[in-house]
């Protein structure tokens, strides 16, 4: 077996990785960062994201943000908010008092940002990028401060002295078993939602099925390697970001194939029924959890219907092509909906309950209070009636991002074990941990919360190697 020693060995090599990597060499440490996937394939999820959320009312910033006045604390709101307080309020905390000065250090470094959305229904704080283009400029910065990177290497193992401390990880580097060992470890992986084994389990039969928008060496491993040597786990094992995608997405590492808009119009199953209040939130807040309720519906598949009226509010972005008609039969016909019959009775009911002056007080970009009047499932905002042709259809389902559960951290990112006390010496950032999201999730949260939690790990790290 080969041996390698460091200050600090990091597994992950997405946005989580990257950052605890570029903060512990700032410290002057020496960083070995180990990447399962080939370098053309490196980032996780990363690669595939596009936008972090940020207060950007707390940000020193010559920026004209996409919305202004989006504190910490609206932030930490929303967290709550969608989570129905069950997330851990001392990582909400973190996250959200952190965020403004991890993402003017990460501009600092040269990061360049979107800060305009890209279309409508955006109601909170964020910028936007391409998670590719950020891996390919962070990299080559970690580099240049001596972090050496192992890419093909297969975390497997953490290492764990006689005295309760981490001493590093074991992997196959190219297939090889090699030893890295350092006084200081920070998990990075990601989380365990590429795997359909897990998906299966945790999530139920038919899940293994479930398209996965990210990258395929997502697989858990690193996080079972914590819990076997005592980690505690912690966040929702059964539930997970879950988005409302073009039901023609590939298979796997789609990317953002989303179509964002449908809050305007109604979603109908092949049954002919509508199953969620379209209207209930701002997109951000309720497309991580319609995913899974469409998954849910006969064939995993499901059909957003709008009519002329609200159709270039739609940001489509899937693979797939619109797919309109001159009435509401027609459409139900060339989507293939199976009930057609009842599509266009739950259309003239949805019409009948909306108000009639009800485009006088539309607004895209906020909750506008427009609702149904009568119906068993109402919809709360957006409410306009479907009567202006031609009508457009997009067939989605849902598409696996991250799974909600991991291994338990304290606010300075060390790891758990299951009396709830400190491993020392271990670290974990991202998706690899749980406790902060729970049965929903306010987009462009991940990102936001692996970068701070990377660098937060890596100033844990650097107080414990001085200690």
């Amino acid at each position: 077996m080969q041996r390698k020693e460091y200050d600090v060995v990091i597994v992950g090599c997405g946005i989580a990785g990257i950052t605890a990597g570029l903060r512990a060499a700032e410290q002057d440490l020496s960083v070995a960062l180990l990447e399962k996937a080939p370098k053309e394939n490196r980032g996780g999820h990363t690669q595939f994201t596009e936008s972090f959320r940020i207060p950007t009312a707390d940000i020193d910033l010559d920026a004209e943000f996409n919305v202004e006045d989006y504190t910490a604390a609206d932030f930490y709101s929303d967290i709550m908010k969608v989570t129905h307080y069950r997330a851990d309020p001392d990582l909400a905390e973190v996250v959200t008092q952190e965020a403004a000065e991890m993402f003017e250090w990460l501009t600092a470094h040269g990061v360049e940002w979107e800060y305009q959305a890209p279309h409508p229904g955006y109601t909170a704080g964020r910028v936007w990028l391409d998670g590719e283009e950020m891996i390919d400029e962070l990299v080559p910065i970690l580099e240049e401060k001596g972090v050496e990177i192992f890419y093909k290497a297969d975390a497997r193992d953490v290492i764990r002295g006689d005295d309760g401390s981490a001493a590093g990880m074991e992997a196959f580097v190219d297939g090889q078993r090699t030893r890295f060992e350092a006084d200081a470890t920070i998990l990075a992986a990601g989380d365990y939602g590429s795997s359909k084994e897990k998906r299966t389990r945790y999530y139920g039969p038919g899940y293994g099925n479930m398209k996965v928008r990210g990258s395929r060496y997502n697989t858990g491993e690193v996080i079972e390697a914590a819990m076997d040597v005592g980690a505690k786990s912690d966040g929702e094992w059964g539930d997970a970001h879950m988005a409302l995608i073009d039901a023609g997405s590939p298979d796997v590492e789609g990317g953002i194939t989303r179509i964002d808009g449908y809050q305007y119009g109604l979603i109908l199953n092949h049954d002919g029924e509508r199953f969620v209040d379209e209207g209930e939130d701002a997109r951000a807040h309720t497309y991580a959890k319609f995913g899974r309720r469409i998954f849910e519906q006969p064939h995993h598949e499901a059909f957003i219907i709008v009519d002329s009226k609200v159709v270039d509010d739609v940001a489509h972005m899937g693979p797939s092509r619109a797919i309109t008609a001159d009435s509401i039969e027609s459409l139900a016909h060339r989507v293939d909906i199976e009930n057609v019959e009842q599509a266009v009775e739950t259309v003239e009911e949805y019409n009948a309950a909306c108000e009639s002056n009800s485009i006088d007080d539309h607004d895209a970009e906020v909750l506008d209070g427009n609702s149904t009047e009568g119906l068993d499932l109402p919809k709360s905002n957006w409410a306009l009636p479907l009567d202006e042709p031609p009508y457009t259809g997009y067939p989605v389902t849902g598409g696996m991002t991250f799974a909600f559960g991991g291994i338990a951290i304290t606010p300075e990112a060390e790891v758990l074990d299951t009396t709830d006390s400190v491993i020392p010496g271990l670290y974990g950032a991202g998706n690899v941990t749980g406790g902060l999201f729970y049965n929903n999730y306010p987009g462009g949260t991940g990102l936001t919360n692996a970068a701070v939690f990377g660098k937060v790990a890596a100033e844990t790290a650097t107080e414990y190697l001085e200690q």
